[in-house]
């Protein structure tokens, strides 16, 4: 697995793209939004993302009036697969640690 530095905002983006769907996906002010984060934090992110083969990007097609189009986002498969198990592990990690939320 590519080696991906897990921050908080990182994650963030992660969770949001992991829950996009090809009903509902994600672009890039979205993900702002459901993240809770900057365009200067997301971008990068994204980009760093895309050079190890996690995200892919393309243009919206059809019409978009009164506004640019959109660039969407998605995790390739082996992207989706492995931020699916670097946020496993990191939550096991925490929770071996006594990191995680309270006990039920």
């Amino acid at each position: 697995m590519p080696n991906i530095r897990l921050t908080k905002p990182t994650i963030a983006v992660l969770e949001t793209l992991l829950s996009a769907t090809s009903d509902s996906p994600a672009w890039g002010l979205s993900i702002c939004r459901d993240a809770d984060l900057g365009p200067g934090t997301v971008y990068p992110i994204l980009e760093r993302l895309a050079d190890r083969g996690w995200v892919t990007s393309y243009e919206e097609n059809g019409p978009h009036p009164g506004r640019p189009a959109r660039r969407f986002y998605e995790l390739t498969g082996t992207g989706r697969q492995w931020a699916t198990d670097a946020l496993q592990e990191r939550r096991a990690r925490r929770f071996g640690l006594g990191l995680a939320g309270g006990a039920s």
